[in-house]
């Protein structure tokens, strides 16, 4: 007899997209295209629009592949989103996929600030996000991972992280960076690495003059559970934070984000 062959299992696909144009100096939706398990929402909100992106499978698992993209033409502002935090479970072996692409025109700005992605044990996620602006653009970006779910005293000793960042001006990469993690790292104590931290994020505003808002965002950097510092420098103010614990981190972005932006965050984020 032969041997009976693995019953494939089903994998989520998504792709959502959203492009802008500024009409009587407000950001207007032009497009829309959405497929799969890939959602965007527009919530009515008053000052800069918000869009709201959304995986309705729930999760990510090895072989699901989800993307996201934002298009706005010259002078748009946009802030975007995701309405809950990412959950990326465990893995036969290869890895979920994600990817997010964004195009900023001139004068534009975007600030890109998704909700934590939260890894589970065994999990593998390979993240590329790609932000292209025009040369006078700006962008904010944040990304928070959290390892596991604290309040159900989950402690990650097997979970796999590539997450690739890169933004370019006028074509020209003005940061690139990819953070990895493995089992090796989640073992290791060192300062250098994790240093028992279970929770980080990394928060990066580009543009033009950026390295002028250093003072107001390391006075911001306040709260008691987190260890976080800041650089700035030719155009970029970055700040890395870590905590035992993502209620503290959130907090803490809060704060730094506040410091960099005006308005209020995203009606989604609980806070």
């Amino acid at each position: 007899m032969l041997a009976s062959q693995a019953t494939p299992m089903q994998r989520s696909r998504g792709s959502a997209f959203a492009s802008f144009r500024c009409l009587d100096g407000r950001a207007r939706l032009v497009d829309l295209a959405q497929s799969g398990s890939a959602k965007a929402m527009l919530p009515r909100v008053s000052g800069v629009p918000e869009v709201v992106f959304l995986n309705t499978s729930g999760g990510l698992t090895d072989g699901d592949a989800l993307s996201y993209g934002l298009d706005l033409a010259a002078g748009c502002r946009i802030t975007a989103t995701t309405q809950t935090a990412e959950r990326v479970y465990a893995s036969r072996g290869a890895p979920a996929r994600a990817e997010v692409r964004c195009v900023v025109g001139a004068g534009g700005h975007l600030d890109w600030l998704p909700q934590e992605t939260i890894l589970f044990e065994n999990s593998y996620l390979a993240r590329d996000t790609q932000i292209d602006m025009a040369a006078d653009a700006s962008c904010l970006l944040s990304e928070t991972v959290t390892l596991g779910r604290h309040a159900m005293g989950e402690t990650l000793s097997d979970a796999r992280l590539t997450d690739a960042r890169m933004v370019r001006c006028a074509g020209v990469p003005v940061w690139a960076e990819t953070f990895h993690l493995d089992p090796n790292v989640l073992a290791d104590a060192q300062a250098a690495l994790l240093g028992g931290a279970r929770a980080f994020a990394v928060i990066a505003l580009v543009a033009q003059g950026a390295e002028d808002a250093l003072p107001r965002l390391r006075a911001a950097l306040t709260v008691v559970g987190c260890e976080a510092a800041a650089s700035g420098w030719d155009g970029k103010c970055i700040a890395r934070i870590v905590a035992r614990d993502g209620w503290p981190l959130k907090q803490q972005i809060a704060l730094a984000l506040a410091a960099l932006r005006a308005g209020p965050l995203p009606r989604v984020w609980q806070m």
